[in-house]
């Protein structure tokens, strides 16, 4: 088997990619495994608010069409990077420091929300550029797994700080903020796309209609991971945030050797199976979720939950899937960002509209219901994503 990459090799701009990739991971990764943790503990939330709160959270995702739109006519991408690094460290500082009342709460988590989709937008579009003829899973891969060991420094970090000192939410944001900043000076020394001219368009294409399909049952499986996933340990099961980064920490590094794999098995297997294969593991995760609780005694139920979130957490990578996919049929690589932001404000249109009825779900039938709905959506996208179809000899944009 190739290395993952080897440091003698690489151009500088890979290099550069990396870092910022590696500390981009480290902040989220502080931000994702406490942020239940942090919305129950300092303000309270119950399941209804939380779900409530994915609307204003997501707002940003549904909004990325248009941003990106504006910030591509005057800037490249690797810029734009950087000034989602710039909106992350306020959120960050503010849910710190400031977020004293609900208000502010919201505030900050738009602020955050709005540079993570910014980077969701950009980060693969700047990979594949960096990618080699025929190895774009591989690359994509290979960022994954970087961003994967910055989630392990992030969150190790916040453990270890929370056996320090307790569960102080200023301190573990203070550290994702400093992470963020080094992720953007990162990504202000790329010098890919300089002297390119800027795209001043939107695209909505018939020919990406799968495209945009496969963007929204990702919409479902991101809010159900980092919404309700974790809820279902916060709230039913009373797991501590230091039990949660454990959690993420296994995850990433389990990610780190499987997500570079992952992205060879997209290349090898392509785009059609390996997006179907993750719709029935999504199920699968989906029914653990429901019945653990049932077909387990408890201290076997939390284990077997722990799996499903690990699994879920892994198989998230998948993701890039759908971006490899994108290249493959796109016209011209000035297709493939704006397509990209198409997709994700085309993801939070669900991912907008889930929680609130997935929060109702929860608190009027019980909290199966919301993964039992999860699981069905996955049922058709198994359907939807056997549709795809690649031309043997695929555009290289």
């Amino acid at each position: 088997m190739k290395p993952i990459f080897s440091i003698s090799t690489i151009s500088k701009d890979l290099k550069h990619l990396f870092v910022a990739t590696l500390f981009f991971g480290a902040a989220n990764g502080i931000f994702l495994a406490s942020l239940n943790n942090y919305l129950a503990d300092i303000h309270g939330l119950d399941a209804t608010s939380r779900g409530w709160l994915e609307f204003p959270r997501e707002f940003p995702g549904f909004l990325m069409l248009f941003v990106a739109a504006v910030l591509l006519s005057i800037m490249r991408e690797s810029k734009m990077a950087a000034v989602a690094m710039g909106l992350s460290i306020v959120g960050a500082l503010g849910l710190g420091f400031a977020a004293h009342h609900t208000a502010l709460l919201v505030v900050f988590v738009i602020t955050w929300s709005l540079g993570d989709h910014i980077i969701f937008s950009v980060e693969d579009a700047i990979g594949m550029r960096l990618a080699k003829e025929g190895s774009t899973g591989r690359r994509l891969g290979q960022l994954g797994g970087a961003r994967n060991l910055g989630t392990i420094i992030g969150v190790g970090t916040m453990y270890g700080l929370a056996k320090l000192i307790g569960d102080r939410y200023d301190v573990f944001y203070g550290v994702a903020a400093v992470c963020a900043a080094v992720a953007a000076a990162a990504y202000l020394n790329l010098s890919i796309g300089k002297g390119e001219r800027r795209s001043r368009r939107f695209v909505l294409k018939k020919k990406y209609r799968l495209y945009y399909a496969i963007s929204a049952l990702f919409g479902v499986r991101k809010q159900i991971f980092l919404a309700f996933g974790g809820w279902v340990l916060v709230k039913i099961h009373g797991v501590e945030v230091s039990t949660i980064a454990v959690l993420y920490f296994v995850a990433s590094v389990l990610g780190v050797i499987v997500r570079p794999l992952l992205g060879d098995v997209i290349d090898w297997f392509g785009e059609r199976v390996v997006l179907a294969v993750d719709e029935v593991l999504l199920i699968l995760i989906c029914l653990t979720y429901a019945f653990a609780g049932d077909l387990f005694s408890t201290g076997t139920a939390l284990y077997v939950l722990y799996g499903a979130f690990i699994l879920d957490s892994i198989l998230f990578a998948l993701r890039i899937a759908r971006n490899t996919y994108l290249k493959k049929i796109a016209d011209t690589k000035d297709d493939i960002t704006p397509t990209i932001a198409m997709g994700v404000t085309i993801d939070h249109l669900v991912a907008m509209s889930l929680p609130v009825l997935s929060g109702y779900l929860w608190m009027s039938m019980g909290f199966r219901w919301v993964f039992l709905l999860a699981a069905a959506i996955a049922i058709a996208g198994f359907f939807i994503c056997l549709r795809i179809r690649v031309p043997e000899s695929a555009p290289q944009p």
